[in-house]
């Protein structure tokens, strides 16, 4: 028996035996980045879910800023902004949607949060005076960080997803709490997710980039229990048994994970794999249930049989990285429409508008006709704003249904005043400080805070109540509710000066924060959907349970199709 295989079983029986209490699964990447080690890590998630037992994900981020709040779109994909107020990685997000679970802000784990702690730690002598060292108190505030999530949310299970990629110097300290961790006898397995690539020029799935993978993990002291295989197509057995001869793990905890048409259906790809089953057994647990799945199945089958297609287009901004399209800006926003459209049994087709050709060339509006409905979600800055306001225009004067999301609100109102109104000069006091209507202004609070140049997690974050207004469709969308509460990411504000002479024109406020009395929702009575919010209701959408929002614009999108 190789001599690596025999101390990592003998550590692992060691390690199993105190397995009472939370389990841990860290989930790692090796080869290329981009691999989806998100959605590996949410899909194991669903599918111990599915055997009976609570779940939760933690997501280790390996950069110095303390969260995403101040990172470009384009740089880290979208924001995910968690109840709490938490501006946190993507991930966390793929977390909530797949375990139908709500996340803290501290399941975001980043190297700016943990050297920050230190270093305050340091500072107010909570190390008594001992040399405080990158080793070993780096992993250790990692650790607890981790073992502090597991205290709170007494789930039994915790997934551990590692950002970045083995080899990366970024995140080799966050390996070191991982390896801590198992060595103290935490009932953890370790999961590395690698690249099998096929070269055009050879025709052959390729296995050795892997070992190289494997081998630079086991020199940090990780010995994977599983490896998941991302590649273009399910990998056949010769491969599994080269990476088990050379990577020392057995064929069948080589796991497959082919390229697949949804994401949704990667649990149903473990579970073919007894994946759970084989969790359990390296962990001893003999008294879980079976996989329960036929909910999730069903759901999947609904996506591959939809007859129907819906065809949205996304006005942004945050979409161009050099050469290539970054969708990740918007995936909370195209995961909501898409589980509204299944849900209705349609295939959402989406289309990414450039909102700054519109301002080139007025006439290319006319291409808006082909869509079935219109999404502006949010945003910052004055890029592409004129185009946006035009989009809202066209669709407010030709009756396609409209969703506003955040800065999309904003520019509604903005539309309205200077085309209903008459306020040819309305704008944003973000856009133009000298407007003499400035319809969308920013709180007194958030000046001051600006003031001193402080960016990072200031703004109206997290979840804020909204009292509606009988009557209304947003009222009817939420199932005639009086309160609902969504989660927010923004500075500015309806201004309240205006609010009465856009009322009087025929905007209809149909819901507002009642500790502030401010502006959350806004629809037009005489358009068959025009209905725009100041929060962002696609990071509370589910598969299973598409927000309202997105429900009712989806269906106006199919009605307006007949």
């Amino acid at each position: 028996m190789p001599y690596n295989f025999f101390f990592r079983g003998f550590f692992l029986h060691r390690a199993r035996l105190n397995s009472n209490g939370t389990k841990y699964i860290a989930v790692t990447g090796g080869v290329i980045s981009g691999l989806g080690k998100g959605v590996v890590t949410a899909s194991i998630g669903r599918l111990l879910k599915s055997h009976g037992f609570s779940v939760t994900a933690i997501k280790i981020d390996p950069y110095l800023n303390f969260d995403a709040g101040t990172m470009r779109p384009t740089e880290h994909g979208e924001v995910f902004v968690t109840f709490d107020g938490g501006e946190t990685d993507q991930d966390l997000g793929t977390y909530e949607r797949f375990l139908g679970e709500t996340i803290s802000r501290s399941h975001n784990i980043t190297t700016g949060q943990v050297f920050g702690k230190v270093i305050e730690n340091e500072r107010n002598m909570h190390y008594k005076g001992v040399c405080v060292e990158v080793i070993p108190h780096i992993p250790e505030e990692t650790q607890r960080r981790i073992e502090e999530v597991a205290q709170k949310t007494k789930a039994d299970f915790v997934l551990i997803e590692m950002g970045g990629t083995i080899g990366d110097y970024q995140n080799m300290l966050f390996i070191e709490a991982l390896k801590k961790m198992f060595l103290e006898n935490h009932p953890i397995l370790f999961v590395h997710v690698v690249y099998l690539p096929v070269p055009s020029n050879v025709g052959e799935m390729k296995t050795k980039p892997a070992q190289h993978s494997v081998r630079a993990l086991n020199e940090l002291g990780i010995f994977p229990d599983f490896i998941v295989c991302r590649s273009k197509q399910p990998i056949d057995d010769v491969r599994k048994q080269k990476i088990s001869t050379f990577c020392n793990v057995k064929a069948d905890e080589i796991i497959s994970a082919p390229d697949l048409e949804t994401i949704y259906k990667e649990p149903l790809v473990l579970a073919e794999q007894e994946v759970g089953n084989k969790i359990m057994q390296k962990l001893g647990l003999t008294n879980h249930a079976k996989p329960q799945l036929e909910e999730w199945k069903k759901f999947v089958e609904k996506i591959e049989q939809a007859p129907k297609t819906v065809k949205i287009g996304i006005v942004g901004k945050y979409f161009d990285i050099g050469d290539f399209a970054l969708e990740d800006s918007y995936i909370s926003v195209i995961e909501a429409i898409k589980f509204a459209a299944w849900k209705h049994n349609a295939k959402p087709k989406i289309k990414w508008i450039d909102s700054k050709q519109f301002e080139k060339n007025p006439e290319k509006l006319k291409e808006l006709q082909e869509l079935d409905g219109i999404i502006v979600p949010g945003g910052f800055g004055s890029g592409g704003v004129e185009g946006k306001i035009k989009t809202i225009q066209y669709c407010r004067e030709n009756n396609i249904p409209f969703l506003g999301l955040c800065y999309g609100l904003q520019l509604a109102v903005i539309e309205f005043a200077r085309n209903v109104l008459n306020w040819k000069d309305a704008n944003s006091a973000e856009v133009d400080e000298n407007t003499t209507h400035p319809v969308i202004d920013i709180m007194e609070e958030q000046k001051a805070l600006l003031e001193k140049n402080q960016y990072g997690n200031t703004m109206r974050l997290g979840n804020y109540d909204a009292e509606l207004k009988e009557g209304t469709k947003v009222w009817e969308l939420y199932g005639k509710q009086n309160k609902v509460v969504e989660r927010h990411r923004h500075r500015f504000e309806v201004n309240p000066k205006f609010e009465a002479e856009l009322e009087k024109g025929g905007m209809v406020f149909s819901g507002r924060n009642p500790q502030r009395q401010l502006v959350e929702f806004i629809e037009l009575s005489d358009h068959p959907f025009f209905v725009a919010t100041q929060a962002h209701p696609e990071f509370t959408s589910r598969p299973l349970s598409p927000n309202p929002l997105f429900d009712g614009f989806i269906a106006s999108a199919l009605k307006q199709q007949k």
